[in-house]
């Protein structure tokens, strides 16, 4: 199989929302893609949808050894690693006051510890290819909200990793850019995308930007994208 693609990408967080649309994207351009997700029939249901090109496996962002096995097979099976997109997620809101010590680790464990495991799994692929990684971190990440504890300390310290893994690993020829978002129509936090949601960002606009900032001349690296509403609500 690796010898019948050039490029392959490797995406947390791929059953649906960003994930799932920056693999559409990526198959679009070209490229061999596997999806993780903790769910078998979300993931199996969002590869089917990629085509021959796609693959899902399950996988929990929290277990650094199954992290380890599925960049591994993807490596096995498509030669390389070209493209990380680390966007697996989650978030518990509420008063620090009544956030619980199991909603923080969950949080702390998906966002942030699972994004250090997922790059680190993929490190020694994507030195040899030259590769790209991705963070798919917040607006939340520099601006703080009431209620958002957890997931405020998650995002900063995700943006900390990635600028901290520019320091480390551009002397390997990797590229990190951390992409910051403001409200995206998913699934997040249990919402269900509806008409409503027209004004927001939607995730096929930062599939089409992930695309276009791949295509940045070699010289040349974004390495923090802010992206807003061009039209938020009036409040």
């Amino acid at each position: 199989m690796s010898d019948q693609v050039a490029k392959s990408a490797f995406i947390t967080g791929g059953s649906k929302g960003i994930g799932l649309a920056v693999g559409q994207a990526f198959v679009a351009e070209g490229y061999a893609v596997t999806l993780t997700s903790r769910h078998q029939d979300e993931v199996e249901a969002a590869a089917q949808s990629l085509g021959a090109q796609g693959r899902g496996v399950v996988c929990d962002v929290r277990d650094a050894a199954a992290v380890q096995r599925a960049v591994d097979d993807h490596v096995s099976a498509y030669g390389g690693l070209d493209v990380l997109f680390v966007n697996a997620g989650v978030g518990h809101f509420g008063n620090v006051m009544d956030l619980s010590i199991e909603e923080w680790d969950q949080v702390i464990q998906t966002n942030l510890s699972g994004a250090f495991y997922t790059i680190k799994a993929a490190l020694e692929p994507l030195a040899r290819q030259g590769g790209h990684i991705f963070t798919l971190s917040s607006l939340a990440g520099r601006n703080p909200f009431p209620g958002g504890g957890a997931y405020n300390a998650s995002k900063f310290g995700l943006n900390g990793l990635s600028e901290v893994l520019n320091l480390d690993l551009r002397e390997r020829g990797i590229k990190v850019t951390q992409i910051m978002p403001g409200s995206v129509a998913t699934h997040f936090g249990g919402h269900t995308p509806n008409e409503g949601d027209a004004w927001k960002i939607q995730p096929e606009d930062l599939a089409q930007l992930t695309v276009d900032l791949l295509r940045m001349p070699g010289r040349t690296l974004p390495s923090r994208v802010e992206v807003r509403p061009s039209r938020p609500p009036r409040k």
